[in-house]
């Protein structure tokens, strides 16, 4: 399948992301750069200095929001992918109110909580709606530790499942950059139609 057989697939498609931080961003602009038809992005964190170290944003857009900084990175990269950016904290009736007609859903969350409610809120809510989550990505090193397991008919995990974030294991760009784009990879097998379980 070619590059263009690929876009005027998922020209159509639209991808929901639940946090725009370092899993949400970068699996954002992936998603982006191979021409997804349309994000709906939410997030309600500003960006701070600390977040470069993983995240997609720039030094001079410290201060502001991150879904919005977001969509302006993602309409400078691709001004053909629309962006619906909401600057809100996620919670159930805001998940389906977001997130019901989206072809995938990315979870980029950075706490359990909220990882949880999410999936509870997709799988109880959305049934039908592949939702693809990160767990397990701080740290460096051990790459080959890094996969994507299938849980449920369209629940999935990116990650090592193990390695939580702490003041010995922080989250910083390669690891997190590595799940996002399984993210990101996973999220684009699904648009197209070209899953199977020996391809996770």
């Amino acid at each position: 399948m070619t590059f263009e057989d690929i876009k005027k697939q998922i020209k159509t498609k639209t991808v929901g992301i639940a946090g725009c931080g370092g899993l949400g961003s970068n699996c954002a602009v992936a998603l982006t750069r191979v021409g997804v038809g349309r994000l709906i992005i939410a997030d309600f964190d500003v960006i701070v200095e600390s977040n470069l170290n993983r995240q997609y944003f720039f030094y001079d857009q410290i201060g502001q929001k991150k879904v919005l900084a977001l969509a302006e990175n993602i309409r400078r990269i691709n001004p053909l992918t629309r962006v619906d950016a909401f600057d809100r904290k996620l919670d159930p009736a805001g998940i389906v109110s977001l997130f019901t007609g989206c072809d995938v859903i990315i979870e980029a969350f950075d706490q359990a909580g909220m990882k949880e409610m999410i999936i509870e809120t997709v799988l109880s809510k959305l049934p039908k709606t592949p939702l693809i989550v990160g767990n397990g990505m701080a740290g460096i090193g051990k790459s080959n530790q890094l996969g994507v397991e299938k849980i449920t008919e369209n629940l999935y995990v990116c990650g090592d499942g193990l390695s939580e974030i702490s003041a010995e294991l922080p989250p910083l760009a390669p690891r997190v950059g590595i799940v996002a784009n399984m993210q990101a990879n996973l999220a684009l097998q699904i648009l197209i139609n070209n899953l199977n379980q020996e391809e996770l």
